[in-house]
């Protein structure tokens, strides 16, 4: 595992995908889910002044760069940002991540060691509008590569992707692809570091080559410099290998018979075009991407008035193709998420149902506590007004203030107890009281000489502290 930097604030290192000598992609993360890809150079920038020469190349690169999204173009990944990492001060690119395999996984198991012929003209009709989109805008890839083409699950389309060595200065690119340069899909004139229209062309040829027959022109045995000096010639000099006889032979041999024959057939038109990408002298080649588009849009025309073997019915059954694999990477997302959903549910109901179960709970007992409080207050309201009822009374009857302490009472019960009394009732009950009242005193005369005689009689016993106090207060 390379060494993971810190790229630039907001952006998380999510870690690296593919690391080579031109430099390394790492999987980055915007604040949220915002998943890029990020292509991180080699050659650090020390200063980010003019005065120094990697950043004034790197800047007038990145310029030339953001002309590519000015006109988006399903075929070419978006480009968000550029700048310099806080770590290391090394420039890098952010680009749109695209999830689904590129072409040299596809080429690999469990899948088909070759393409079948739709999928090999939707891939030259796409690729061709992506080098077109670029070459309009005077932007030259430089590193076309079968690595570097993906299959964007999402769309169905082909999109062409890492646009490194774009902004590199001529010095860099020279460097960079003489050490680590995929050699096998490099144009001869890429060697001495020039790169042209026509280099892309040739690395297109490459592409579609290696789609057709399984293999590379001039494959790469090794990564040793003998190796790559032995590919380096054969792309000078050297005839291309017959495309035909590698496809019969890596044609795969669970294919039926009659698979095998028909995926035979390829294009004349479409050979044509390969060879004249693969031409040694880039005058010798299609001059740009938009002639080269040109050519494959008119001859897949021309075929479908023909017969429509391989005319605008293949792009329409690749295209189904296409559609039916994203379906089925859909459904499987989809399953995932009702998957996730459920657990959150599963999650989600439990809690709730804890919830209700406490307000279920809850309720009753809380209804229950009011009526027992409302019990209670009613009980003691009772009490205390029968208290206050009897107490009165008896205080009538004793002391004579009977009629103060009647106006002392409450106003509803001196409603409720009272009648409506005539004159005479009144006189009667006047002259009553005066006699409880005469009653009471000769009482209380008696109670008072008895009290006095014992107290004669009987010796005084000294009074504590507390029977005085309650002595007194009976007094």
């Amino acid at each position: 595992m390379s060494k993971v930097f810190m790229i630039t604030e907001g952006l998380e290192n999510m870690g690296a995908m593919r690391t080579g000598g031109q430099g390394s992609v790492y999987k980055g993360r915007r604040i949220g889910e915002i998943i890029t890809a990020v292509k991180i150079l080699p050659t650090p920038i020390h200063t980010e002044s003019n005065d120094d020469k990697n950043f004034r190349d790197f800047q007038n690169e990145v310029e030339k760069l953001k002309k590519v999204n000015e006109e988006p173009n399903p075929n070419v990944v978006k480009i968000f940002n550029s700048g310099i990492t806080e770590s290391g001060s090394f420039p890098f690119i952010e680009m749109e991540y695209i999830d689904g395999p590129d072409l040299e996984e596809l080429l690999k198991l469990p899948h088909d060691s070759v393409f079948p012929i739709k999928s090999i003209l939707k891939v030259a009709d796409q690729l061709a509008n992506a080098l077109a989109h670029c070459h309009t805008v005077n932007v030259k890839h430089g590193d076309i590569k079968s690595n570097n083409v993906k299959f964007n699950v999402n769309t169905g389309n082909y999109v062409l992707l890492d646009f490194g060595l774009a902004i590199m200065s001529d010095e860099q690119r020279r460097t960079s692809l003489r050490q680590a340069g995929a050699i096998e899909f490099m144009a001869p004139e890429q060697y001495d570091g020039i790169m042209l229209f026509e280099t892309d062309v040739y690395s297109f040829g490459v592409i579609l080559y290696e789609l057709i027959a399984g293999q590379v022109p001039f494959p790469l045995t090794n990564n040793g410099e003998t190796a790559r000096n032995i590919v380096r010639v054969s792309h000078l000099e050297n005839t291309v290998p017959n495309i035909l006889t590698l496809r019969q032979e890596h044609l795969p041999e669970d294919w039926p018979l009659e698979k095998k024959d028909r995926e035979m057939q390829v294009p004349q038109w479409l050979l044509n075009i390969v060879h004249k990408c693969l031409e040694k002298l880039p005058e010798n080649r299609f001059s740009n991407g938009m002639i080269l588009h040109d050519s494959i849009i008119n001859n897949l025309i021309a075929a479908g008035e023909n017969n429509g073997l391989y005319g605008g019915s293949i792009i329409q059954d690749e295209n189904s193709r296409a559609q039916t694999l994203i379906i089925q990477y859909k459904k499987m997302l989809a399953d995932k998420e009702v998957e996730i959903n459920n657990l959150k549910n599963q999650v989600v109901g439990t809690d709730s149902g804890n919830k209700k179960l406490r307000r279920k709970i809850s309720m009753p007992l809380f209804l229950g506590s009011l009526f027992i409080m409302a019990i209670l207050m009613l009980s003691a309201s009772y009490s205390y007004f029968k208290q206050n009822s009897g107490s009165s009374t008896a205080n009538d009857t004793v002391t004579g203030n009977s009629s103060s302490n009647t106006k002392m009472r409450p106003a509803v019960l001196t409603s409720l107890q009272t009648p409506i009394l005539n004159i005479d009732s009144i006189k009667k009950a006047e002259a009553k009281q005066r006699s409880a009242e005469e009653a009471a005193l000769k009482q209380q005369s008696y109670d008072e000489s008895k009290d006095i005689n014992q107290n004669q009689t009987k010796p005084k016993k000294k009074r504590g502290f507390w029977r005085f106090l309650f002595n007194k207060k009976s007094s």
